[in-house]
């Protein structure tokens, strides 16, 4: 299958990768000069257990640049970051026909709506993933895929074709994929996962190994999934997860300690973070649904603060 990963940072790297090494025809699309010109020029470098590994992939800072030569993208994987979603979407027009399949595994919630938005919502899949990435430089990273899970489905709950065939697609490459006929909840119950770690690793700097063992930060990661279980309940999700407790072991479970949440990397590279998408959604959802989420509304003051604190000292 021709694949497309749009938005191949750490994450997007490490899910291309093991396309490509399962025989997938993979391109990478991120705007780093530097990181397109060292996959291109050395492959894709994945550390895993320790060992590094070469993998050959074709890189691009645009879509412009992924070649159509052998014909259009059949499955585009949108990773980009959530604020970028239809800037990136609407950029990859060009490389899309009638047939070809758009799948979101970005964190938070609401992405499928754009995507529908710009391409059509009979083209969208929705999905969530567990594994993850961290880049380590230019072309290279470390990837955490094994034995991470990732769901995937019909934004209808129906179980198609076309979903059995990219989750057999995914599944062959190695990566553990389901097929979800409540994709919805199943997005919810990774939000949870993502509340549980993002924004208090992006506000302490720790690194997963460090933050598991500060007992007050599980104490507030807990409080913020109990908080976004009872906004989820309040809005009729049937969610999975029935203990805080289940998303803040989830989020480490197979990862090394030296692995950074994704809000947490953007802000060692200068970036504002998707926590509009994750704590924000929770406080966003719980005004609409009359539910306090004083902890979700608090965590995201302070990577409000932090990020307003790295422009600062840019200027």
């Amino acid at each position: 299958m021709k694949i497309c990963i749009l938005g191949a940072g750490a994450l997007g790297c490490a899910i291309g990768g093991v396309l490509a090494e399962g025989g997938h025809a993979v391109w990478l699309v991120n705007r780093r000069q530097a990181h397109v010109d060292a996959l291109n020029r050395h492959g894709l470098i994945m550390r895993q257990d320790g060992v590094d590994r070469v993998v050959a992939v074709r890189a691009a800072t645009h879509c412009s640049g992924v070649s159509l030569v052998d014909g259009p993208i059949e499955l585009l994987i949108v990773l980009v970051k959530s604020f970028d979603t239809r800037e990136a979407i609407e950029s990859a027009a060009p490389m899309l026909d009638a047939r070809t399949m758009v799948l979101s595994l970005q964190n938070g919630l609401g992405h499928e709506d754009v995507l529908a938005e710009v391409v059509g919502r009979q083209r969208v899949l929705a999905g969530k993933t567990y594994a993850g990435g961290v880049m380590l430089g230019a072309g290279h990273i470390l990837a955490g895929t094994r034995g991470k899970e990732t769901f995937i489905g019909e934004l209808d709950g129906s179980v198609s074709a076309r979903v059995q065939a990219v989750a057999d697609t995914l599944r062959g490459a190695g990566l553990s994929t389901e097929v979800s006929e409540n994709i919805i909840a199943t997005m919810w119950d990774k939000l949870l996962v993502n509340v549980a770690t993002g924004a208090l690793s992006a506000i302490s700097g720790l690194p997963y190994g460090a933050l598991y063992r500060v007992p007050e930060i599980e104490e507030c990661a807990l409080a913020a999934v109990a908080e976004a279980m009872a906004v989820a309940y309040a809005g009729g999700i049937a969610l999975g997860t029935t203990d805080p407790r289940q998303s803040w072991v989830k989020a480490a479970a197979g990862l090394p300690p030296e692995f950074k949440a994704s809000m947490l990397q953007s802000l060692e590279k200068g970036s504002i973070t998707e926590v509009d998408y994750v704590n924000g959604a929770v406080v966003s959802w719980g005004v609409r649904y009359g539910v306090a989420t004083p902890v979700n509304r608090a965590l995201v003051a302070c990577v409000k603060g932090v990020e307003r604190s790295l422009l600062m000292k840019k200027v």
